[in-house]
């Protein structure tokens, strides 16, 4: 259905005929009748929130749409996946976690352009949290189950299906030798550790991060989310009076080892004090939600040597982050998560773990 779309160039393009086309895999007898744009928030991405009303039919009084910002194309595929979000949600796989429903996702593959159209979370109480907000460690496992059922069902061979065949390995990238590393360190003053002061950028992106990035591909492989920081969640109540963690924003989805998801979002979603006093019993929790059958089963060890690994993944991408300002992220959140990333490099003592690996 979604292949029969035009990716539209603008948000005012967005018609109530092609909206009702959008809309009708979910809401068959849904007629749109007006379509306004009720927000917009341009950056790496441009999004809009639309209100809709409808002529027949019902369907959600707000959709959220998320396109490329074509300023920003160069380095999305670089560093991103152009595609991979909409072919994640074209491909309809089941993800057993929370996620937000998307409608539809029309490509045009030869302009390199998306649209995806999406359920607006602000209809169910979603709460999307920042670095300036960790979550506590009863949401930070119920994150974890989540990212330990997406990757059990997709474990090893059974992430090699026909419809994830678009899905590259999780591979380094080039560019972030380029960011002015020094700007980082002196934010992160005396709180960071002497092993993260006393790093280069040379000696983090050729020493650590590429390093640990190609081990992502030895051993079993899953589906990853590619991109599980705190800034990608959001907490919906589950109607018990406590919260399920959802996932937002696929544009990385790879496939790799599992332990890039559970680090990365583990690592920067509980405050440093949190994440020490409770890391090693999220990190059972993860392994028993995991479903596999006792010949994969990862054994605590392996999950822990991982994890002390996949340090080297956030301390990179918010080192680099915090050393560009306002670029890419708001000052606060990307000290915030460099702080941390930086505390766990040496709690974890990652670079023994990485050479470990290899």
């Amino acid at each position: 259905m979604t292949a029969a779309l035009v990716v539209p160039s603008d948000w005012s393009d967005i018609t109530p005929a092609w909206l009702t086309s959008a809309l009708n895999r979910h809401h068959p007898e849904a007629v749109v009748d007006t379509v306004t744009v009720d927000m917009r928030d341009d950056g790496t991405n441009r999004r809009a929130r639309l209100a809709v009303t409808y002529a027949a039919g019902t369907g959600p009084a707000t959709v959220f749409v998320k396109a490329v910002d074509p300023d920003h194309k160069a380095m999305i595929k670089l560093t991103s996946g152009l595609l991979h979000e909409p072919r994640l949600f074209n491909s309809n796989i089941a993800l057993p976690l929370e996620h937000p429903l998307v409608y539809a996702a029309p490509i045009d593959e030869d302009a390199e352009e998306f649209l995806l159209v999406m359920e607006d979370l602000n209809a169910r109480g979603a709460d999307p949290r920042d670095a300036t907000r960790p979550l506590t460690p009863e949401q930070a496992t119920n994150g974890v189950r989540g990212l330990a059922r997406m990757h059990g069902r997709y474990w090893g061979a059974r992430v090699e299906r026909p419809e994830l065949d678009w899905l590259e390995p999780f591979v380094p990238w080039d560019g972030m030798e380029y960011a002015p590393l020094p700007a980082a360190l002196e934010r992160l003053g005396d709180d960071a550790p002497a092993a993260v002061h006393a790093l280069s950028i040379g000696a983090l992106i050729e020493d650590v991060w590429k390093p640990y990035i190609r081990t992502l591909t030895i051993g079993p492989t899953t589906l990853l989310h590619g991109d599980a920081h705190v800034g990608n969640t959001y907490l919906v109540p589950d109607g018990s009076g406590k919260h399920t963690v959802g996932f937002l924003d696929w544009q990385v989805a790879r496939r790799g080892n599992f332990a890039l998801d559970l680090g990365y979002f583990l690592q920067g979603a509980l405050s440093t004090e949190d994440r020490r006093r409770n890391e090693r019993s999220i990190l059972e929790a993860y392994r028993d939600a995991l479903g596999l059958p006792a010949d994969e089963m990862p054994s605590l060890d392996e999950i822990w040597l991982r994890y002390r690994a996949s340090v080297a993944h956030g301390l990179t991408l918010w080192l680099c982050t915090a050393s560009a300002g306002e670029l890419w992220q708001r000052p606060d959140i990307a000290l915030a998560l460099a702080q941390r990333y930086s505390a766990a490099y040496e709690d974890l003592q990652t670079a023994a773990a990485i050479a470990d690996l290899l």
